[in-house]
């Protein structure tokens, strides 16, 4: 098998400006999360893009490969004639796929050998992904439709992608295709279900906990009442990526149907941490490793309740024992913030972990973090230097965190806040946190931080 990286991206046309306009803001989070996908997969520099989608002309006992070596297709269909792509297949690949699909007695055929199935003409299940992830057509692009036979042909169907692949020297990316439920709300496409919203709960704990797998052992009922559209495009991500290692970058259901991002093995594309300052990385370069522990020990948690106990750091700069602080945000929200001002575990990796638990689940300001939300979370990791005495006049709000104290009272603000724009506010909400009224007095210490997003 060859290393695959893999994109779960959803395919609302609205979600396109030419053809949302304003109402293309309402899916802001998706489109934040296609654009840090599309940024990873620059990284991939793939030679073939392979998209499963839910609308490409399909048959109910057999998969359709398209083998033609030119397509093309516009969102004319949706008032938008001006999003189109004009792409280049990869015949080659798709007859090496459909060699090895008859081999193991897989029912699949040759979308350009059957004239009713409209060969090269792109459907907005690929032409909507694909104009965020791809619109210079830079790769070459091999088209999949899903069928009705059982969920093990799928994952068959990606094994022999991933082997084709192989067989060719191809880096490949695959691109799954798909929304969730269509039935979350009462103006929703199926009309409106319970099941729905149970449905996406299930899609977003398995995928975040790349339990690839288990997709195929959903409830029927569930995926029928529930309103399923993209599964069989999960699946199949699921076995050509394996061991498929899978990361939530946005959920949400606007319309009354749910879409979900997500990259699977972005570890192959490799990983970015600046030498020195701000550790933050830039707009859709892959996490810096510290952050991929908080967001890994969350997502193990919530969507398992498992713990673990991770290895030490190994990059250079990285202390082995720190305090730090686990800072969670949903669009410009807060949504948890727990930490240590010194080290309180053996390793920074550990204080790491169970902060980042701990911001999720006991922060006493907000409800413990559920599966949903785990799509859109930003988390910031902040590992504090050690603190100084210091006076108000030494303090710089951009620069330096403070810690209050008065007795056993302590506040602690971190540096580079939005709205904290003096050491006078700093210091005041610094004595709000550790319950010291204005008139006490208090000792002051500084401490600077390397901060990772």
């Amino acid at each position: 098998m060859k290393d695959v990286f893999g994109i779960i991206a959803p395919h609302p046309p609205i979600m396109v400006p030419g053809v949302g306009g304003p109402d293309a803001e309402v899916t802001a989070a998706s489109t934040r999360a296609m654009a840090e996908a599309a940024g990873l997969l620059r990284q991939w520099n793939p030679d073939t893009i392979v998209i499963m989608s839910p609308h490409s002309p399909a048959l109910s006992d057999a998969f359709v490969v398209e083998t033609a070596p030119h397509l093309g297709g516009s969102l004319s269909h949706f008032r938008d004639p001006d999003t189109r792509l004009d792409c280049d297949g990869d015949p080659e690949l798709a007859e090496r796929l459909l060699q090895r699909l008859d081999e193991r007695g897989i029912p699949a055929v040759d979308r350009v050998a059957m004239p009713a199935l409209s060969s090269g003409s792109l459907d907005h299940g690929v032409l909507v992904p694909m104009s965020f992830l791809d619109p210079e057509c830079r790769w070459r692009l091999l088209v999949l439709s899903l069928s009705f036979l059982p969920y093990a042909d799928h994952r068959a169907l990606g094994e022999e992608v991933a082997a084709a692949a192989a067989d060719l020297g191809r880096k490949i990316a695959f691109v799954a295709s798909g929304d969730c439920s269509h039935r979350l709300k009462h103006e929703a496409p199926g009309g409106y279900s319970p099941r729905g919203e149970e449905l996406d709960s299930e899609l977003v704990r398995l995928i975040g906990s790349s339990d690839f797998d288990g997709l195929s052992n959903l409830d029927p009922d569930l995926i029928e009442k529930g309103g399923e559209c993209g599964l069989r495009s999960f699946i199949t991500l699921g076995a050509v990526a394996q061991p498929a290692h899978a990361r939530l970058l946005s959920y949400e259901g606007p319309w009354g149907v749910g879409y979900l991002t997500a990259v699977v093995n972005e570890a192959l594309v490799g990983s970015t941490t600046p030498a020195s300052g701000d550790k933050g990385g830039v707009p859709g370069a892959p996490e810096p490793p510290i952050v991929a522990l908080a967001r890994e020990a969350i997502q193990r948690y919530i969507t398992r309740h498992e713990t673990f106990e991770p290895e030490p750091f190994a990059e250079e700069g990285l202390p082995a024992r720190a305090g730090a602080f686990v800072s969670l945000h949903r669009g410009r929200e807060l949504r948890g913030c727990i930490g240590t001002i010194a080290p309180t575990r053996d390793t920074l990796a550990d204080e790491i972990v169970h902060n980042a638990i701990d911001a999720a689940i006991h922060d006493p300001r907000f409800p413990e973090l559920t599966a949903v939300e785990l799509g859109d979370l930003d988390i910031k990791v902040d590992v504090l230097h050690a603190p100084e005495e210091c006076i108000l006049d030494d303090l710089d709000p951009a620069v330096f965190g403070v810690i209050v104290s008065s007795g056993w009272r302590r506040g602690l603000l971190l540096p580079d806040l939005e709205g904290v724009d003096t050491a006078q506010q700093q210091v005041s909400i610094a004595r709000r946190k550790a319950g010291i009224s204005p008139e006490e007095g208090v000792s002051l210490e500084r401490f600077r931080v390397d901060r990772y997003a």
